[in-house]
């Protein structure tokens, strides 16, 4: 009796026939012919930037960024600031608040509540810097090339890139590092209330000028962010530097993941509690659902007296409840 064939074996059947017959080509493209192509189109390319229209757009990021750092820096001898000994937490007041958010360090158990130290303007205003480049279109950095490149700060290096001059004296930046810079307003203790609220009106509005400009800036210039890191590198290619902490034992060896760069990574908002004046002087655990958050720069200008804008108003939860003894009212 002939054995029935099965549906499977005819269809490997036919796949092997057409394998068989099958052509393969090959490609022939010289790619030695093509590279000093390549080269020439990237040279052409270099002459477009930087872009002219832009150029105004980056000298006011500059000026907005000195500003900022000088408003926080003022305001920073008023109000205290308190950061956690063991992870990033940020609070802006007298005392920390008793929210158990604590990622703990190293073998430290976690969401324990906050071990709070005396914090400072880094705390605030968060320092990303990146290599310093030539020129926007020079070759990608190289692992062994890592110390012969500045790290400045990445807001800087994109204005830099955009064709604005740090080191101009109009820029009001001429010392362009400020992270170790005092620019502090002298006597600040002694300044009125008036005298505070419009100090916190210009650096709020430094704030968003710096964030707004810097939206507009990486709509024509490329930043690139690492997927698994902080690191951030400006221009059209990320480093081939291994300096990524998370595959720091992997068969890559530190190797970063690039992705396209937003404003939040060049200027990190910083997120914190924010005390309303319906919560307790202490914020507790029990009621963390109730309460808002803010950007530090943010709330710390707040405690100066000024409103906040109102697309900060949700974030912030202005008009919510305390906590549940309220629902019972």
């Amino acid at each position: 009796m002939a054995l029935r064939k099965r549906p499977w074996q005819n269809v490997t059947g036919d796949l092997i026939g057409c394998v068989m017959h099958a052509r393969f080509y090959s490609s022939k493209v010289d790619f030695n012919k093509l590279r000093p192509m390549i080269l020439k189109r990237i040279e052409s390319r270099a002459k477009d930037y930087p872009v002219r229209g832009m150029v105004p757009v980056a000298q006011e990021v500059l000026r907005a960024r000195a500003a900022l750092y000088q408003g926080v820096s003022t305001l920073l001898n008023v109000f205290p600031v308190m950061t956690c000994k063991f992870c990033p937490e940020v609070y802006i007041g007298e005392k920390g608040h008793l929210i158990q958010t604590c990622c703990g360090y190293k073998r430290r158990a976690k969401n324990r509540v906050h071990e709070w130290i005396s914090g400072g303007l880094n705390d605030i205003l968060v320092p990303v810097e990146t290599f310093h480049l030539q020129n926007m279109f020079q070759d990608v950095i190289k692992h062994q090339q890592r110390f012969d490149f500045d790290r400045v700060p990445a807001v800087v290096e994109l204005c830099w890139q955009a064709g604005a001059n740090p080191y101009d004296e109009d820029m009001c930046s001429s010392n362009w590092n400020l992270e170790n810079v005092s620019t502090a307003i002298e006597g600040a203790e002694s300044l009125s209330p008036h005298e505070l609220n419009l100090i916190a009106n210009r650096t709020l509005r430094a704030w968003e000028i710096l964030r707004t400009g810097v939206q507009k800036l990486l709509l024509v210039y490329s930043a690139k962010v690492c997927k698994y890191c902080s690191e951030v590198h400006v221009g059209p290619s990320g480093h081939k530097a291994r300096l990524c902490g998370v595959f720091k034992y992997e068969s890559w060896r530190g190797a970063h993941f690039w992705e396209k760069a937003e404003v939040d990574d060049l200027v990190p908002p910083k997120l914190v509690w924010k005390r309303r004046p319906q919560d307790p002087l202490v914020l507790v655990d029990a009621h963390r659902d109730f309460y808002g958050h803010a950007p530090a720069v943010v709330d710390l200008c707040t405690q100066a007296g000024i409103i906040a804008p109102t697309k900060y108003h949700c974030m912030m939860k202005v008009q919510g409840l305390s906590g549940p003894a309220q629902l019972k009212v």
